[in-house]
């Protein structure tokens, strides 16, 4: 274990990650509901990347990396995917990059209409599911 490791109770890391995440994926859905779409789907990309946070913890006994990509943590934390696991972890890690840079905004939030933000909570709640699994 590294030094920055020494000491840490990783059982409450996990739970910091599960939990906080919890409360991200409520935001969404009250964002969705304020029709504040793309950032309903920025929330929902946070949500699962807590998620997978908690996954590496759990399962590498140390600190997750500082990676916003999906696919990334996922692999990291050695977890089996299907390819629709994965074309969906890359789709959404898509939303963290949309929703926060201004040069990808406008074309973002043209696409983040009511269905298309629809399927995509339904898609982040099964991946959100899938995760939990694991842990």
């Amino acid at each position: 274990m590294s030094n920055n490791n020494i000491n840490i109770d990783l059982d409450k890391v996990v739970k910091h990650w599960i939990e906080t995440s919890d409360e991200d994926f409520q935001t969404m859905l009250s964002l969705y509901d304020s029709k504040s779409y793309g950032w309903a789907l920025f929330l929902g990309h946070i949500s699962v990347e807590k998620l997978l946070k908690a996954v590496y913890v759990a399962k590498h006994k140390k600190h997750a990396p500082f990676l916003h990509n999906l696919y990334r943590l996922a692999e990291l934390s050695e977890m089996k995917m299907t390819d629709e696991n994965s074309d969906w972890l890359d789709k959404i890690t898509s939303f963290n990059l949309n929703a926060r840079y201004d040069d990808y905004k406008r074309e973002f939030y043209k696409l983040c209409t009511a269905d298309f933000t629809k399927e995509w909570i339904d898609k982040i709640t099964v991946i959100r599911i899938w995760i939990k699994q694991m842990l």
